[in-house]
């Protein structure tokens, strides 16, 4: 809200007011953490939990674009612009973090999924492992707040199973929602990260 407020002092000239406002919302946002942390929001495994937030992450820059680009066609060009760069920043935000884990975890293997239900979260990418049904009615995505009734089950084989260098032979198919990449003459008929359909995917070239 804070922020908010501030963008729309700013708009109005009021650059005293929006940097005060600032000031708020940053206090606001460490009490957010501390609550949440209090409340046992976020799950005791640090590192698994950093991992989570990396894939969501990297899925945010190509939901956030793909966002930007219905803006940019409906003529909302200066909206798209920040949302591109929005975009640019949810990717930078998964190399800061693949660079934490070089220097402080460089051995790290996500948790094994056999056997367990995966559900990844439509809007921002984040994998939930576990059974989601256990969970109360009102949990939602840590990341980005969402219900879980909007999360899907995937596949998790087939996430685990995603090739990290295609072969040169086949085609890549790359999921413009999350950037899942899908080697083969066709896409999949369903994205194991994000859930959406073939026709979300483009060929890689």
């Amino acid at each position: 809200m804070y922020y908010a407020l501030a963008r729309l002092a700013t708009e109005q000239g009021l650059d005293d007011v929006a940097k005060t406002l600032i000031e708020s919302a940053n206090q606001e946002a460490v009490h957010a953490g501390f609550y949440a942390t209090l409340n046992g929001k976020y799950p005791q495994d640090f590192w698994e939990l950093l991992d989570r937030v990396r894939a969501a992450e990297y899925a945010g820059e190509g939901n956030v674009k793909a966002l930007a680009d219905k803006f940019r066609a409906a003529g909302l060009d200066k909206a798209a612009d920040e949302m591109e760069t929005f975009a640019a920043q949810e990717k930078h935000h998964g190399v800061v973090i693949d660079e934490l884990f070089k220097k402080y975890k460089p051995d790290f293997k996500p948790a094994d999924t056999a056997g367990q239900k995966v559900y990844v979260c439509p809007c921002c990418g984040y994998r939930y492992v576990g059974d989601l049904d256990a969970e109360p009615d009102n949990w939602t995505c840590p990341v980005c707040a969402q219900p879980k009734k909007d999360f899907k089950q995937i596949d998790a084989q087939a996430v685990e199973a995603q090739p990290a260098e295609a072969q040169p032979a086949q085609k890549v198919w790359v999921c413009t929602i999350c950037g899942y990449e899908h080697t083969g003459d066709n896409p999949p008929e369903i994205c194991p990260l994000c859930g959406q359909p073939a026709t979300a995917f483009k060929e890689k070239v």
